[in-house]
């Protein structure tokens, strides 16, 4: 191998790393709230369900912005619109920083919302372009990985540091480290052209595709049985389980380090066994929201649940994005746009329903609401996967799916 090639590959890696960095930092700020609930609530008089909607506007301005947004910046080159959407995240976090009211609180974080609108609409399919050749699946790979570090160092990390400082400083360390990242793409990344982003004429094709609409009908339904107890694990754990903020970040830490053994059981069984894996995932994600009040009570229970839990989410949210990736070859930025406004509805009406049965109900309640969504996704899955076992050819190949 020549010094030119080998330089290019270690340039592509380096590319590929900045965008898994920024993947990190993205699904840092959009989870960290749930290690921040109580202490956002309780700094602004408010009690942390009430706080919980954070969440749902959050999620729910992703929804409605992704495609939107991909529609209208599908020519614009890709590192001008990345360079772009984190300078808006960052000035997003230093107004979170400074926030004198809860209503200020949430613009700022609708700016973060915005960023991470587009962000995640592009990042796959750029990450697959800027990769070296033939390693399209480890650069893949790399960003789900970053994604599951996200749990295991960025919230609890982000938690500690709010624990320590004030929920403030959490916001505005991520805040400087997406400058900190931005200075660094400024020098790595290159002018990537608009490619196989879509259009709006690709919107009738997409939408024609069965097998793609029953995939985000799951994603939906899946995402909110997570979501309605996720975001409240952290009060669970220290009004229902009894235990101490320490624990609750443990148990964080715990869901994250399982996410990424997720991660590596995904890569080595999904080419084969990917419907069967992901039904067995889903199955087992119903099952830790209805064992929640269970093993409540018992440290070394909730220790065991929280990690077949992260398990769990992390192969379900891999297969999905993996199969709107072969379902839509041809429009791949709007195919991921639409998954990731879809995937964002059920975060925000996860967090919704969460706050409504621990306001109405009770706390202890959020697992069970969990687990019903999670038997309708169980459903949606067998049913769908039976009657769509494979998918057009992708790139040449056929990519089997079951």
């Amino acid at each position: 191998m020549s010094d030119v090639t080998l330089v290019s590959r270690k340039v592509a890696w380096l590319r590929v790393l900045a965008l898994a960095v920024a993947a990190f930092i993205f699904n840092t700020t959009e989870y960290i709230p749930v290690g921040l609930l109580s202490d956002i609530g309780a700094s602004f008089g408010m009690e942390s369900a009430q706080a919980g909607v954070m969440m749902t506007i959050y999620a729910w301005i992703v929804a409605l912005m992704s495609l939107p947004l991909m529609l209208m910046t599908s020519k614009v080159d890709r590192r001008v619109l990345l360079l772009c959407l984190f300078v808006l995240f960052s000035a997003s976090h230093a107004l979170s920083f400074v926030a004198w009211n809860f209503n200020v609180l949430l613009v700022s974080r609708a700016g973060v919302a915005l960023a991470h609108a587009l962000f995640w609409a592009i990042t796959a399919s750029l990450a697959i372009r800027l990769a070296p050749a033939g390693k399209r699946a480890q650069a893949l790979g790399l960003l789900a990985t970053a994604t599951a570090l996200a749990s295991v160092l960025g919230l609890p990390l982000g938690r500690i540091i709010g624990q320590s400082f004030g929920w403030r400083f959490t916001f505005l360390a991520i805040g400087v480290a997406a400058m900190l990242l931005l200075a660094v793409l400024v020098k790595i990344m290159p002018k990537v052209t608009s490619e196989q982003s879509g259009s709006v004429k690709s919107l009738p094709g997409l939408l024609r595709n069965p097998a793609l609409l029953s995939l985000y009908l799951l994603a939906v339904v899946v995402v909110t049985a997570h979501f309605i107890a996720f975001t409240y694990i952290e009060p669970f754990v220290q009004e229902i389980a009894g235990l101490s903020h320490n624990f609750a970040t443990l148990l964080l830490l715990l869901f994250g380090l399982a996410g990424i053994a997720g991660s590596v059981i995904f890569s080595r069984l999904a080419d084969k066994h990917l419907s069967g894996l992901m039904i067995t995932a889903i199955a087992m994600l119903t099952l830790c929201l209805t064992a929640m009040m269970t093993v409540a009570h018992s440290a070394y229970g909730l220790v065991a649940l929280s990690m077949l839990w992260g398990m769990s989410f992390m192969i379900i949210g891999m297969g999905m994005q993996l199969k709107v990736l072969t379902l839509a070859p041809q429009a791949t930025d709007i195919g991921m746009a639409m998954f990731s406004g879809i995937f964002n509805i059920g975060i925000g009406l996860g967090a919704l329903l969460g706050k409504s049965v621990s306001m109405n109900l009770s706390l202890n309640s959020v697992g069970y609401a969990g687990a019903g969504f999670g038997v309708m996704a169980l459903t949606i899955a067998v049913l769908a996967f039976r009657k769509w076992p494979t998918t057009a050819p992708a790139g040449g190949e056929q990519v089997s799916l079951h």
